[in-house]
């Protein structure tokens, strides 16, 4: 697992964010989701795979709310993911539910080079998350046209896969990532991408980053993605945007389109970042030295930048 894709939030010290509830089957309803964190199991494709799902005590379940799906990076986990980057918090604020599923072996399938054991094994992870959010959309009232998706690292491969093969989000929010494999016909789908300019692991001029192997071994990692100013700018001609302006406050570079129905795409470029989640906890300093971890920017907070983002774009019933 060590030549797989690493990122700032992986952390040796583990503490609960919240009251849990425990229930080996998904059997989520309306009446039997309390408020704090549960965690919960759910069969796709033979396999138990694990999740937690998030209830502000704000959100009483008596109406529509939206979702957001946080996908952790390679060697996380949901529970990493739930402590280290703000999203319960962001979730009390904003009156909304958030899901955390867990990858297979601390990883995601994005392509069968990517990444790690659940490649090699050629599992659909796609597969999973379309069929956790159609199973919570069934059993809780999710608005349709308010689910959202965001992922970091081998989290964010994962999150770009899934805007390019279902419809099922409003808008992605990718940090510290890029887009591998096959993206010939998404749909139109709103864009946020935060990524550090310094970022060696998914560089943001592109190509292979430091822990590439070329898609060889027992686990495999193939990331060869576009320069993140070239994949913003796909992004711009699917959802058929106008032209973008470009903005600079202090260390973050914002280049930012509006686009029909509503839409917009947006870039944020960190000026000296890493491989990280802006804003997010720090490892400790022995998880830190022993993975090479890059410390998590300060110069914005990405949890509450995309909650900002998403908040405001909608899906339109225009598409």
């Amino acid at each position: 697992m060590a030549l797989l894709i690493v990122l700032s939030g992986c952390r040796a010290d583990r503490t609960e964010p919240g009251p849990e509830q425990r229930t080996p089957q998904s059997t989520v309803s309306a009446d039997r989701l309390p408020t704090g964190t549960s965690v919960r199991t759910i069969q796709v494709d033979g396999r138990e795979r694990g999740y937690r799902v998030y209830r502000p005590a704000s959100v009483p379940l008596t109406g529509p709310v939206p979702l957001v799906v946080m996908l952790h990076g390679a060697l996380g986990t949901g529970e990493q993911a739930e402590s280290s980057y703000g999203w319960n918090a962001e979730a009390d604020r904003g009156g909304f539910l958030v899901v955390y599923p867990d990858g297979l072996n601390r990883a995601w399938a994005v392509t069968k080079d990517c990444c790690g054991a659940p490649a090699r094994e050629r599992v659909d992870d796609t597969a999973f998350i379309t069929r956790l959010v159609t199973t919570l959309s069934a059993e809780l009232p999710v608005d349709p046209a308010r689910v959202y998706v965001t992922g970091i690292s081998n989290g964010g491969l994962l999150a770009y896969r899934l805007v390019c093969e279902t419809d099922l989000f409003a808008a992605v929010g990718a940090v510290a990532t890029t887009l591998v494999g096959d993206c010939a016909d998404p749909a139109p789908v709103s864009v946020i991408h935060i990524h550090g300019t310094a970022d060696q692991t998914m560089p943001y001029g592109g190509g292979p980053g430091k822990r590439d192997n070329g898609g060889t071994g027992r686990n495999p990692v193939r990331i060869n993605g576009p320069a993140t100013t070239e994949l913003v700018a796909r992004w711009r001609a699917v959802d058929r945007c106008g032209a973008p302006e470009v903005t600079t406050t202090a260390a973050v570079t914002t280049t930012r389109a509006d686009c029909p129905d509503g839409r917009s795409v947006e870039l944020l470029a960190v000026a000296g970042a890493g491989h990280q989640w802006p804003g997010g906890a720090a490892p400790n300093e022995r998880t830190q030295r022993l993975l090479n971890l890059d410390p998590p920017s300060t110069a914005l907070n990405a949890t509450a930048t995309i909650w900002r983002f998403f908040s405001a774009h909608p899906r339109t019933t225009g598409g």
